[in-house]
């Protein structure tokens, strides 16, 4: 008997089968029938519901503030990894434990403790009313909630490349005579770049879907701060079911179509600095 006789699961073909089966009825079936439900509707009103003026400043919204989230994120979630990874202090395990709360809070309460805090006359907000800066029912509002809700992405992500890392590898760069920048730029980021990549590009991802921490604090006003996700909920309210499978058909294909270009560029960063 060979090696390959002895092998535990069944073979390729059992377990290519059951991963088709598997993701068909969960990915594939309901895409489909988006695709159905929006063909319904004819090319002509198809085309009028998916590039009205409402639905066009909903996705630009939505990947605007998608996108500046998942910046924040990726900035500042790092440096919460590298803080959790490289330094002992006093507290660590219950910051390490509030970095997974947004993924146990539900959203709605998230929005709600957010607009709390962010609305004008809310602990935060009052103050920063103050320098002119207002929150709370504005876009801004919406990339604070996108951010809070990201970051668990991007630190867990990261968090086990750093691991890994041993910091012996940092102190012979530095004993070799490279400074800080350098150490940083040809030792670190090689190594953590792909994690950060996949950590914005979740964090991205669940930036355009979110739903229940945004609709509190955004304001919902059409064209200034209605996000896709809460113009589909009121399509469906409406019972215009084909007009909102028709949206978000759209806004799918263009999510996805931006998160391949974001694996494309985080792919063609890492090997630049692997080969410097």
């Amino acid at each position: 008997m060979t090696p390959a006789d002895r092998r535990v699961l069944p073979g390729f073909a059992p377990a290519i089968s059951l991963t088709v089966g598997y993701v068909s009825l969960l990915i594939l079936i309901p895409l489909a029938t988006l695709v159905l439900k929006s063909a319904s509707l004819g090319p002509a009103a198809f085309w009028s519901a998916v590039s009205s003026p409402r639905a066009v400043a909903a996705y630009t919204l939505s990947i605007q503030t998608a996108l500046a989230a998942g910046a924040i994120n990726a900035v500042f979630g790092a440096i919460v990894a590298w803080v959790l990874v490289r330094y002992d202090f006093p507290g660590k395990r219950i910051v390490d434990a509030l970095v997974d709360l947004p993924f146990a809070l539900p959203t709605a309460v998230a929005g709600i403790a957010l607009t709390s805090l962010y609305a004008e006359n809310g602990w935060i907000g009052s103050r920063l009313a103050l320098h002119g800066i207002k929150v709370a029912y504005t876009p801004l509002g919406i990339v604070v909630a996108l951010t809070f809700i990201g970051l668990p992405f991007v630190v867990r992500t990261v968090q086990p490349v750093l691991e890994d890392l041993e910091p012996e590898i940092e102190d012979a760069a530095a004993a070799l005579g490279a400074g800080r920048f350098a150490t940083l730029l040809r030792v670190v980021l090689p190594g953590v770049v792909p994690a950060l990549a996949t950590g914005f590009a979740l964090s991205f991802a669940r930036g355009l879907g979110e739903y229940g921490s945004v609709v509190f604090i955004a304001g919902n006003m059409p064209m200034v701060s209605e996000i896709t996700p809460l113009l589909i909920m009121i399509k469906l309210e409406q019972f215009d079911y084909a007009g909102a499978t028709s949206i978000a058909l759209v806004f799918l294909i263009v999510s996805f179509a931006m998160l391949l270009a974001v694996n494309a560029l985080a792919r063609r960063a890492a090997l630049r600095l692997r080969a410097r």
